[in-house]
């Protein structure tokens, strides 16, 4: 096993959601045609650069394991589906208009930890914390040197916090926009080389 992991944390591309002005989370949105020609340039962007990709891991919601599918198949790499990597459990908020959230579900003006994502269900932070971190140790035991993970924008975020000590941090992530780290064997370390980093779209 080498000294150092480098780790790739790729949002998937605009999902059905996006249009429809919902709430996401575990709305099982599917890609839209422009969220898979974002994964396609992505797709093509890698094949003539190289990421040396040994292992993909991805959510098993719909919008990010597509996402996966497409960018691994010119790196002939298969993706393996993990629940781990799904987006926040927004219980009644999953494919609700956001008037109608506001309406139902006004954002408090404090919520604790422990509590729930709403008064009617939903992963609390401290449970989206706790399965980041599992996440994390599913990816820790592999014995590979450079991985892809294909998941969702609020997930990433939690994982990025656990990996960097920086509990209310937000971290960009644009469609098929991606995070490049180099974690350490060795110590804590942890290097940030890139954030929602999209060269793909640069033409």
């Amino acid at each position: 096993m080498t000294t150092h992991l480098q780790l790739t944390l790729l949002r998937h591309g605009r999902s059905r959601a996006d249009d429809e002005n919902v709430h996401e989370g575990r709305y099982d949105s599917p890609l839209t045609e422009v969220g898979r020609a974002q994964a396609r340039k992505l797709a093509a962007y890698w094949q003539a650069h190289p990421p040396g990709f040994e292992v993909a891991l991805c959510s098993s919601l719909v919008r990010a394991h597509e996402t996966a599918q497409i960018v691994c198949a010119p790196l002939d790499l298969r993706p393996r589906v993990s629940d781990f990597w799904r987006e926040w459990d927004n219980g009644p908020l999953a494919g609700m208009t956001r008037e109608e959230s506001a309406r139902r579900y006004p954002v408090p003006a404090f919520r604790h930890d422990l509590s729930p994502f709403t008064a009617d269900g939903g992963e609390s932070q401290a449970q989206i914390r706790a399965r980041a971190l599992t996440a994390l140790h599913e990816l820790w035991a592999m014995p590979v040197s450079n991985m892809l993970v294909v998941s969702h924008g609020g997930f990433l975020n939690s994982v990025l916090r656990e990996l960097l000590g920086s509990t209310r941090a937000w971290f960009e992530f644009g469609d098929t926009g991606f995070a490049r780290l180099s974690l350490s064997r060795q110590s804590h370390t942890v290097r940030v080389l890139g954030v929602n980093e999209q060269p793909h779209t640069a033409n």
